[in-house]
């Protein structure tokens, strides 16, 4: 029954989310990171500084290095990491931005090498130029 706590038997709990103490507290109704069935599941993260600081003025590598850091927390808080990712959605404000995030992805995600898609979407939320959510296996 829906709203009913209470797991079926045989059946994973879920979904449940995470707390992510090393981020700044969610700007909206929504968990940083929600885990279910063996997955992992990161909310689009900005480039927003553990304290909050909303990093507006700050180069696009700078900026993407910062979302980069956010995800790699969500996944560790999640008890999940890089080397686990399945899939990678990355927003940009302008696809020119392209090359620049693919050099920074390819350092930060090493041997790893998830399903990816990149989409350009014009300006971001609080003018921000990438947001990246991701999913990978527990």
């Amino acid at each position: 029954m829906a709203g009913d706590d209470a797991a079926l038997p045989g059946s994973s709990p879920g979904p449940v989310p995470v707390e992510v103490p090393s981020l700044a507290e969610p700007g909206g109704h929504y968990s940083h990171a929600c885990t279910g069935g063996g997955w992992v599941f990161i909310s689009g993260q900005l480039p927003i500084a553990p304290d909050g600081t909303r990093r507006v003025d700050a180069s696009f590598e700078d900026q993407a290095v910062q979302v980069l850091a956010n995800v790699r927390e969500a996944l560790l808080a999640a008890g999940s990491g890089v080397d686990r990712l399945v899939q990678v959605r990355v927003y940009v404000d302008d696809i020119a931005n392209w090359p620049a995030f693919d050099r920074l992805y390819r350092q930060w995600a090493g041997s790893s090498r998830p399903a990816r898609a990149v989409i350009p979407t014009g300006s971001l939320h609080f003018g921000l130029k990438v947001e990246m959510e991701a999913t990978a296996l527990l």
